[in-house]
């Protein structure tokens, strides 16, 4: 697999964790926002990736050699019902007293954020060792 390739394949991974985050975040934010009704309570947001395969020529002969990448076909909201709350005092609680809450479990948005971390962090450690391989390759170029 050529260099231009694994940075390809890490780049797409990094920017597919990078959405990831972002829809955590944005869960995160929105995890204790009220709404009057449950049709205008937020709906946690999910990416949806998926897997590109491709095949590489090497210039030395004719064998191709599998490669895949990330895409993110779509982030889509979530189907969950709202949570409805007793909050008579809250002024947007409708005429029962109810309120209606996002179904966001915190625990595992936490979880899938230390999970998108780990990965954006494995793919840039894997750019850096593509480098170091770039540059002894270089290093080996002028005889040293």
């Amino acid at each position: 697999m050529p260099f231009t390739d694994i940075y390809s394949t890490a780049g797409s991974a990094m920017t597919a964790q990078t959405v990831r985050l972002n829809t955590v975040a944005s869960n995160l934010a929105n995890a204790d926002s009220v709404a009057a009704n449950p049709d205008d309570a937020y709906r946690a947001l999910k990416p949806v990736f998926a897997t590109v395969y491709n095949k590489t020529k090497l210039a030395a002969g004719d064998n191709l050699y599998p490669g895949a990448e990330v895409r993110v076909l779509d982030v889509v909201q979530s189907k969950g019902p709202a949570e409805k709350r007793f909050e008579p005092g809250n002024p947007l609680a409708d005429n029962d007293g109810y309120v209606y809450y996002p179904d966001i479990d915190v625990v595992a948005e936490m979880a899938d954020m230390m999970s998108a971390t780990r990965s954006f962090e494995t793919n840039a450690e894997v750019l850096s060792n593509v480098k170091s391989m770039q540059q002894g390759l270089l290093r080996l170029g002028q005889g040293s």
